[in-house]
Formats: C-alpha cells, sequence, structure tokens
C-alpha cells in the first residue's frame, strides 16, 4: 500500500467498537475529549515519549513506531518488552488501557495487530502480549493463537474497506455503546437518520440557526 492508504491501528478498536465511530475519527476528522479519554491521555503520558530502558535483564522500548504495509497498517506501541531468550530476543508488547478488561475482543485486536507489525518488522514470531489497565492495575496476559490472528486480519480488511467508500454509516442508537461514548452530542444517534453523516447534520444546524 502507499503511506496514504495506511490506516492507524487504534481505527480497529474503533472500527470493533462501532463502525460510525471509527469514520467519524478517521474519515470526517470528528474529536470530543470526554473524562474518559482525558483519563486515557493521562495514562499512556509515561509511554508516550519514545525511549529505550534496560530493566532486570529485559529492554523496554516505550513509544515504538509500528509499520505493516501488506496489510496496511502504521502506528505507535505504547511499550514493546524485548525479553532475552537463547535465540536473542523476544518482542513482548504491551497496550495501556483506562478502564477495565471488556466482554468483546476490541483490545486484543489492537494488540494482534501490533504483534504482526512486529513479527513483520523483526522477521520473528511474537507469541504473546499484554493489556495493562487502569482501573484495575494489572495486565491481561494476551496469547496470539490462530483464532485471534484470524479475526484480527478479518476486522484490518473490514476496517480498510469502510474507510475506503469515505462514507459514514448511519446512526444506530444502543444506550450501552452510545451513552459511553465522547462522541455522542456529535454523533447524535438520537436524531440522526439512517445513512447522514454528520458533516450534513452540522451544516442544518448552521442554517437553522441562520
Amino acid at each position: 500500500m502507499d503511506d496514504d492508504e495506511l490506516i492507524p491501528i487504534s481505527a480497529l478498536q474503533h472500527y470493533l467498537y462501532c463502525p460510525r465511530q471509527c469514520a467519524l475519527i478517521h474519515i470526517e476528522r470528528l474529536w470530543a475529549e470526554s473524562r474518559e479519554t482525558a483519563e486515557g491521555r493521562l495514562l499512556h503520558e509515561r509511554v508516550d515519549q519514545p525511549q529505550v530502558e534496560r530493566r532486570r535483564g529485559v529492554r523496554t522500548v516505550t513509544a515504538m513506531p509500528l509499520l505493516e504495509p501488506t496489510l496496511g497498517l502504521v502506528g505507535v506501541a505504547d511499550l514493546v518488552e524485548f525479553h532475552a531468550t537463547s535465540q536473542g530476543e523476544q518482542a513482548f508488547p504491551v497496550e495501556y488501557k483506562r478502564g477495565r478488561p471488556k466482554a468483546h475482543r476490541a483490545d486484543e485486536v489492537q494488540l494482534c495487530a501490533q504483534a504482526l507489525c512486529l513479527e513483520s518488522m523483526l522477521g520473528d514470531r511474537v507469541p504473546a502480549g499484554a493489556l495493562f489497565y487502569g482501573k484495575t492495575r494489572r495486565r491481561k496476559d494476551v496469547i496470539f493463537d490462530d483464532a485471534l490472528r484470524e479475526l484480527t486480519r478479518a476486522v484490518i480488511a473490514q476496517t480498510i474497506a469502510m474507510l475506503r467508500t469515505g462514507r459514514t454509516p448511519g446512526a444506530v442508537y444502543q444506550a450501552r455503546r452510545c451513552d459511553a461514548c465522547s462522541l455522542l452530542d456529535l454523533c447524535q444517534p438520537h436524531w440522526l437518520e439512517h445513512g447522514q453523516g454528520v458533516t450534513d447534520w452540522l451544516r442544518s444546524q448552521l442554517e437553522d440557526q441562520g
């Protein structure tokens, strides 16, 4: 893929949470801060600065750039640990999340996508990683088995296909998902008709005020 066709790894998590949210962020370039997103940003501050350290025999790299042009992915890993093995070093990606472990697999897909990038860049298989959740202050180990890898590749293909259309999916209100979304006021799922974009809604509001 050309560089301008690459999608950020974070788009996969957005897509699995809500395809419309993904389109609002990555097609319409809309964003809104909430208490939850602010807490997530603060949690990431300690790993947002690129640096390399060695602790207890483990080399750690923060804010590590990632790229997998064959799959069309680009991004940044919060933290990658390199553990010493008899064959050299074994990469172990760690993604920081604000909340708690979730019932769905969006966070695991995002982490697995990082592993696929690392495998392409390093030429070595990455068998596992971890998700660190701010609420529990604990890591959740994630094994990159065949099922998760297949799911991740499928989500990559679906996300790329949607973003290439340049169209935002219609709004469908689901209380549990929508009420927790920082883009709720911009998305307007209660009011927008199916298939109408946020840009159209904003234009209509300006026309009404004029």
